[in-house]
């Protein structure tokens, strides 16, 4: 059980959002309810929340407008999206705008909640534990201990990456995935062990590691095409070398 958290419901079905503040009050959340995407816009530009529930349909700015618009403020607010619309098309679409995680609607209150807290765990700050195997390289900075390759600096304690003397914009997610590989390098994981690991859920969609993989080649490859660290390895997965 993660402690209280403040949850804004982004639902205009009001039998849905009723029942969901409801839920969610009785884990110990403090949760506020929007009816439409400015409504949303507005709550979240006026309060930090520490996750938005988000529908996708709808008034006024549908979910994946909300969405583009948090994350183009460069509010990074954990988002799962909660949406009767369970195509491939639109899972991969609000993954790749910055979602945490999409849950389809009708959805059991149990998964759901336990959803919610996964996502909660991870999005807390990582610690400068190098892991069991000790791997990545740790280097001291200003802000505490941090993995680094090539000109890559991730600062653990402060969620933060620069390339170069550049500082790298990640989704939660993103800078989930690139610190599990740089702390296991030259390891192949399948697509599989790595939605258990990074995203927390064992099902789930090849394509979405293979998009958020694409994400990381555009941000730290020369030649995306043509990776050096975040590689392929046909029929197994993937695998990062330094």
């Amino acid at each position: 059980m993660t402690s209280p958290r403040d949850i804004l419901i982004v639902e205009d079905d009001e039998a849905i959002a009723t029942g969901l503040s409801l839920n969610l009050r009785l884990a110990g959340h403090r949760p506020t309810v929007a009816r439409d995407g400015d409504e949303a816009l507005a709550q979240v530009a006026a309060r930090d929340f520490d996750m938005v529930l988000l529908d996708i349909n709808l008034p006024r700015k549908n979910g994946l407008e909300v969405l583009q618009s948090v994350r183009d403020s460069d509010n990074l607010v954990p988002v799962i999206v909660v949406s009767a619309r369970d195509s491939e098309t639109d899972k991969v679409a609000a993954l790749r705008l910055g979602a945490d995680d999409y849950v389809t609607k009708p959805f059991a209150l149990a998964e759901l909640l336990a959803r919610i807290d996964a996502v909660l765990r991870r999005t807390q700050p990582v610690t400068a534990d190098a892991g069991p195997d000790g791997a990545g390289d740790l280097v001291a900075t200003p802000a505490g201990d941090a993995l680094r390759f090539g000109d890559v600096v991730i600062d653990l304690a402060q969620r933060t990456v620069t390339r170069g003397d550049e500082p790298v914009k990640l989704t939660h997610l993103e800078f989930e995935l690139l610190v599990y590989f740089v702390r296991h390098p030259s390891h192949v994981f399948a697509r599989g062990r790595l939605l258990a690991q990074v995203w927390g859920q064992s099902a789930g969609s090849p394509r979405t590691v293979d998009n958020f993989v694409g994400q990381l080649r555009k941000r730290f490859e020369q030649d995306p095409e043509n990776p050096r660290h975040f590689v392929t390895v046909r029929g197994s997965g993937y695998r990062f070398d330094p």
